[in-house]
């Protein structure tokens, strides 16, 4: 690296791409280039895994399908990113956001840098790591060199999940199976399509536990192409049964693109298969938030959705009477007509269900949590919190978090 400006060169990357770059050497941060302003570097998150990259060239993607590249000579660390392949919803960088320990006040300035950083392909980011590379090692590679990074899953429960997935969605055909073989995937398919429409993950994970083997048709002729190719035909029919239920179609084909672009990333075939189980898994879930009661209308998979996709702000039924272009006293009868609770009833149990959630799987404060899901005052929410769940914040944690 004689003779290299190795902060000129992050920087003339960072403006050419538009994505935040740092220099770590020795492992601590010396230098940090970004043309968007983020109050919080959302890397901090995931410093402990690229930490762990240690080839010339590798990449981590997120949960969130964030990705980041990386870059390695001798004591020296170049980590590129965020980026990614398609914008994000307000709500879910507010949920980056509060997971990456963002003040409040500095939450709306937080999510316009994040929409403000590019989009772009990872094959982009992968092609810069490739020059840097080459500029620092004297190494010349190509894309298909370069290989993804996931921290390994240790929960006990992940690993029993991809057991059963890999029994279970699995659709390439087995070594010792005759190459042709009769389709018996259509009643299966209707099956978990008819789950992840009425959102009911708790019968998809029951018929998981027993479900019979699929024999599928033959993609491709190659066994990995054959599993991907299985992977987004999964992923196309399972966003459709999902905006049947009621998901909005931005919402699906966002997450569809999202996990599709993930697969074409793996190399290994548990891997695809465990991915395609957690992406049926989530578009269930997805559809289960949404649903209210048996038979949900349009009208409350409007309100739902609204609800779904601001539950970090504080609402007021003014604000989706506007959005459903309705008056606000016809849209609270109407919405308690149809589902036989109250519109403030159900933005404040939607509220401590994602509290739950937060409480039991994350290490941030019931403080935090509170002011992160717009409540007022710890007071305030800790009262909504006691009178929808049965018990306080603290009480709960202490009861069911792992």
């Amino acid at each position: 690296m004689n003779g290299i400006d190795l902060r000129y060169l992050c920087k003339v990357i960072g403006n050419l791409s538009g994505v935040p770059i740092r220099i770590f050497q020795e492992e601590k941060m010396v230098f940090y280039h970004s043309v968007v302003a983020l109050p919080k570097d959302p890397m901090e998150l995931y410093r402990e895994e690229i930490r762990r990259i240690t080839a010339n060239i590798g990449y981590f993607v997120t949960k969130q399908f964030h990705y980041y590249g990386v870059v390695n000579s001798g004591d020296v660390k170049i980590v590129i990113g965020p980026s990614k392949q398609v914008s994000e919803s307000a709500q879910e960088l507010r949920e980056l956001g509060f997971q990456a320990d963002v003040p409040a006040e500095d939450m709306d300035e937080f999510v316009e840098g994040m929409k403000s950083i590019v989009c772009m392909p990872l094959e982009s980011i992968m092609q810069t790591l490739c020059t840097i590379n080459y500029i620092l090692n004297d190494e010349k590679l190509e894309l298909e060199d370069i290989t993804i990074y996931e921290a390994e899953q240790n929960d006990l429960k992940e690993l029993l999940e991809r057991q059963r997935s890999t029994r279970v969605l699995s659709q390439a055909a087995s070594a010792d199976e005759p190459q042709l073989q009769e389709h018996n995937t259509y009643t299966q398919e209707q099956q978990i399509l008819r789950m992840v429409r009425k959102g009911d993950t708790a019968s998809l994970r029951q018929w998981i536990a027993s479900a019979p083997a699929i024999r599928g048709g033959t993609l491709a002729s190659d066994q990995l192409r054959q599993m991907k190719n299985t992977f987004v035909v999964t992923a196309t029919l399972v966003s459709r049964a999902a905006i049947q239920g009621g998901l909005s179609t931005e919402d699906a084909f966002s997450l569809s693109d999202a996990y599709i672009q993930k697969c074409e990333l793996l190399n290994a075939l548990d891997r695809i298969t465990n991915l395609q189980y957690h992406m049926v898994l989530e578009f269930t879930q997805r559809v289960e938030r949404i649903r209210f009661g048996g038979k949900p209308t349009q009208l409350t998979l409007a309100v739902t959705n609204y609800v779904q996709h601001h539950l970090s702000e504080p609402i007021r039924a003014e604000d989706i009477a506007r959005e459903l272009y309705m008056s606000r006293p016809y849209l609270s009868a109407k919405f308690k007509e149809e589902t036989g609770e109250t519109l403030t009833d159900f933005i404040l149990k939607e509220k401590t269900e994602e509290a739950k959630r937060l409480l039991r799987y994350s290490d941030k404060s019931f403080t935090a949590i509170g002011f992160y899901l717009g409540f007022s005052s710890v007071g305030h929410f800790s009262q909504v919190f006691k009178r929808y769940a049965g018990r306080t914040p603290t009480e709960y944690r202490e009861k069911y978090s792992k």
